[in-house]
């Protein structure tokens, strides 16, 4: 058996739970979806827009292979406060992509990234399937698993509400399509 997450439930009453101790024994479940090549750090990024500096908060900030999530230590990718705000990857050619890994900012704000879409395919306009919702952000390093979801463009979303976006690294794992 493979988790993330080990609970221990009374089911079906309200009752007091007292554990003393609780050991779980296991080994390390090798991801098959993170292997290989990360294939951003050969695409071209671009966001809706930059915040401040756009020479420094750029959207090429998530693809340079700089996995710090302090902001002041090292920049980052940093939208304005859109509507529906948007980062984006062009691999250049379709891939079927296993696996998305967004790396959040830790120094502040990481809630912001809350509900954000991965959308993987063909259409340059952000409307691609859903691969992911970010859904905890409790880690500064978020796999999303794609299960071969196919396209040329990655894109991470914030949708239906006004927001800043900012993503400290993307990396994404996959192979080229047939």
């Amino acid at each position: 058996m493979e988790g993330r997450y080990v609970s221990v439930v009374i089911p079906g009453r309200a009752e007091y739970l007292q554990l003393c101790e609780v050991k779980v024994y296991g080994e390390e479940s090798p991801n098959q979806e993170v292997s290989g090549r990360n294939l951003a750090r050969s695409g071209k990024a671009r966001q809706s827009s930059d915040y401040r500096h756009p020479s420094v908060l750029m959207a090429e900030r998530a693809i340079d292979g700089i996995t710090e999530t302090d902001l002041n230590k090292s920049p980052c990718t940093h939208t304005n406060r859109d509507y529906q705000p948007w980062w984006q990857l062009d691999l250049d050619k379709r891939y079927q992509v296993k696996s998305v890994i967004v790396v959040n900012r830790r120094d502040c704000c990481s809630q912001r990234l809350l509900g954000a879409q991965i959308r993987v395919g063909d259409s340059a306009d952000n409307n691609n399937p859903v691969c992911g919702t970010i859904t905890d952000v409790s880690q500064a390093s978020i796999t999303v698993s794609c299960h071969g979801l196919e396209g040329r463009y990655v894109s991470v979303v914030i949708p239906g509400r006004e927001e800043y976006l900012t993503l400290c690294e993307v990396e994404v794992y996959g192979e080229e399509c047939p």
